[in-house]
């Protein structure tokens, strides 16, 4: 490859074998170790200070002998690779993958089975996966769950959630390793549909820091074909060992070789900033496949959402208590139907005033009677819309005014039926000009007995992305696997959400304000998200006096979101009635881009603050978020990111004196001044709250 620079050590050694890596910076070096028994493990060692203690690797099979012990080291390659590669949208114009690999060709003695252990060394992480390669001794194969370890040396603080095997939107609990104990949660959390859990299991990807100051992120990358990773954590030994995502029959993944494991990466670093800015989850999964990209763009967009969430709108058009009369094709209007011509027409009108690239319409299709909860196979079909929603009109009025309209398809977990119309469904979409489609995965997944993190439906998340490039349609997936940098391979997959988002804030307990602090370190390392923020209207009371639910946050934190939260599709979520209210900080939604030339990462602790700015693709002018916890916040940042000898007008959006997150969300101040490289500027943060900023050259 351009750049790339490689050499080859090939070793023929005996039964006992040991080997070492180091990352391009020597700061990080990891020991393989082929014991007496022929078991593999490998250690991770950070300035020379342990981080991973001695581990198992293996893979164990299905009504087979185990590929865990028995191995002899039959050969041995390093390589050292570097180049740069430049992705479609992104937080940076180009990124630098470099890394020293080493692969280690195994045979197990007793059966003659070949396994390769991969391991590359990054200058933040290790990753390391399974490959099997073709051969006689092994061809088809199941995998029941693998023996990889991760012995951790302390009991760091933790950041997870619960290992769900059906949703992974859930508040984040911070917590010492030893005091992981998901029993002790309130699972009275909003979530409508729960998998199967265990007292100390959880999900990947967790953030920890040890007692020392050490920052260390378990996670995976290039999740293909393969169930997710979860983790069981050993709460006295804080040994944390590989629980694969199981099938409706209790298989984990089946298998044909040649074949390879997703990489399992753990990210260690001493500076909390490094690990945000990592893109070695990225540099693990292949480049894209879709050789003409230049339909694929950037979005913001506003929609027909959130008014169903705070309870002016419905989704469904006769009201669940007609579910019958739905099936029947008899639908008599509420009157609530949110998706009518009329209030289309209305956001459509407001994304061309205030220049917005797309409008979202949820509720359109028929089917949202009896949608939810009785696991139910033939609920939409994708094409048919309710009488008082017209698409051919629709689709006239938007490209009349400029404005691209988002496709909604939700699927309520019935994937067997969703995947019989997927066809029909995306050349509706195209005959219909829609490039893009949100898609959404609540209730129980049929086939029946499936996992939404499981190898079927991981396999399905990757067949929807792949399927729709072929008619050139972006996908925004919710209630997916988490993604794990597959947007890569396919620069389509434009977010997703698969973590808690801003909804819940209207309908539960919400999120609570250091939530937002802790996605970066968590959900983000995989891919954007479409956590939709800019909610002004920050209690629900406005919208009903007896609600007590509200966003976590200030207005202004809203606002910082935009920049601390890395997505090419944005949305402006509240509705259009609030933020003509509010003008003068709904000019920072509509000024922030959505794709970068450059980030920086300022300032970043998991849990209590995270300080981003970024550089527009291809323009001078840069965007600040800063966000904070539940604790007000005062610090000093350097411009020193602008462009040197350059003046620029920075507009300062600021939470108020006496703003804080629950007691005076919406109090904020703005200001303009004229800045520099040079400049050293002072940012005070309410509890709950951030500042945003926008700088433009003069």
């Amino acid at each position: 490859m351009k750049n790339s620079i490689a050499f080859f050590c090939l070793m023929f050694v005996g039964f006992a074998h040991s080997q070492e890596l180091k990352s391009p910076d020597n700061k990080l070096e990891m020991i393989f170790e082929l014991g007496q028994s022929g078991k593999p493990t490998y250690q991770l060692k950070y300035k020379n200070k342990s981080v991973i203690q001695p581990s198992n690797l293996g893979l164990m099979l299905k009504n087979n002998q185990n590929l865990v012990d028995g191995f002899e080291v039959v050969n041995s390659k390093n390589t050292s690779f570097s180049n740069k590669w430049k992705p479609v949208l992104g937080e940076e114009k180009e990124i630098i993958n470099q890394h020293n690999q080493l692969v280690l060709e195994l045979v197990q003695k007793a059966t003659g089975r070949k396994m390769n252990l991969v391991f590359r060394l990054f200058n933040e992480g290790l990753a390391f996966r399974y490959e099997i390669p073709a051969q006689d001794k092994l061809n088809y194969f199941v995998i029941s769950d693998e023996a990889t370890q991760f012995a951790l040396t302390g009991d760091h603080k933790a950041f997870w959630i619960p290992g769900d095997y059906d949703s992974q939107e859930y508040s984040y609990n911070e917590t010492k390793l030893s005091q992981i104990d998901v029993d002790k949660l309130d699972m009275n959390n909003g979530i409508g549909m729960k998998g199967p859990m265990t007292k100390s299991r959880i999900q990947s990807p967790v953030m920890m820091k040890s007692a020392d100051g050490l920052y260390l992120n378990i996670f995976e990358a290039a999740v293909v074909n393969y169930p997710t990773m979860h983790l069981d954590v050993n709460t006295k030994s804080f040994l944390m060992q590989s629980h694969l995502v199981p099938n409706a029959i209790g298989d984990k993944a089946y298998l044909q070789a040649p074949a390879n494991t997703p990489w399992r990466t753990i990210m260690v670093s001493d500076d909390a900033r490094t690990i945000l800015a990592s893109k070695m989850v990225l540099n693990l999964n292949e480049p894209s496949k879709i050789e003409d990209t230049s339909w694929i763009k950037p979005m913001k967009y506003v929609g027909i959402w959130w008014e169903m969430h705070v309870g002016k709108a419905t989704w469904d058009y006769a009201g669940s208590q007609n579910a019958q009369m739905a099936q029947d094709a008899e639908l008599k209007p509420t009157g609530k139907h949110g998706a009518t011509n009329e209030n289309t027409k209305k956001y459509i009108d407001f994304a061309a005033k205030h220049g917005f690239d797309g409008v979202l319409v949820e509720g359109w299709n028929v089917g949202w009677e009896d949608w939810f909860g009785n696991w139910k196979e033939n609920v939409f079909d994708f094409v048919t819309s309710y009488p008082d929603f017209n698409v051919e009109e629709i689709q006239k009025y938007a490209e009349s005014k400029g404005v691209k309209m988002i496709m909604h398809h939700e699927t309520s977990g019935s994937v067997s039926n969703y995947e019989r119309r997927l066809d029909r469904a995306f050349s509706f979409m195209k005959k219909h000009n829609y490039d893009a489609v949100k898609s959404g995965y609540v209730g129980k997944i049929i086939p029946r007995g499936e996992w939404h993190d499981g190898q079927a439906m991981v396999n399905h998340f990757n067949y929807a992305v792949e399927r729709a490039a072929e008619y050139k349609i972006m996908v925004n997936s919710h209630e997916s696997s988490r993604p794990t940098g597959y947007h890569r391979t396919y620069p389509n997959y434009i977010a997703a959400e698969a973590a808690r988002g801003n909804e819940f804030n209207a309908w539960s307990v919400g999120n609570p304000p250091a939530h937002e602090t802790i996605l970066p370190f968590t959900r983000f390392l995989g891919g954007p998200m479409d956590y939709t923020p800019g909610i002004f209207e920050i209690k629900m009371s406005h919208y009903d006096a007896t609600k007590k639910e509200q966003v976590h946050t200030t207005l202004a934190k809203q606002l910082a979101l935009y920049v601390t939260i890395y997505s090419p599709l944005q949305m402006a979520a509240d509705l259009p009635e609030n933020y003509e209210r509010y003008t003068d900080a709904f000019q920072f939604i509509k000024d922030v881009e959505v794709d970068w030339d450059k980030t920086e990462i300022l300032e970043a602790e998991p849990g209590d603050f995270v300080t981003i700015a970024r550089k527009t693709k291809g323009k001078e002018s840069w965007f600040l978020g800063a966000i904070t916890d539940e604790n007000p916040r005062n610090t000093e940042i350097s411009l020193n990111f602008l462009t040197p000898g350059k003046k620029y007008k920075a507009t300062i959006y600021q939470d108020g004196k006496d703003a804080h997150w629950e007691k005076n969300p919406k109090a904020y101040s703005i200001k303009t001044i004229e800045v520099t490289a040079k400049t050293k500027l002072k940012l005070n943060l309410a509890a709950g709250g951030g500042t945003a900023i926008s700088f433009f050259p003069l």
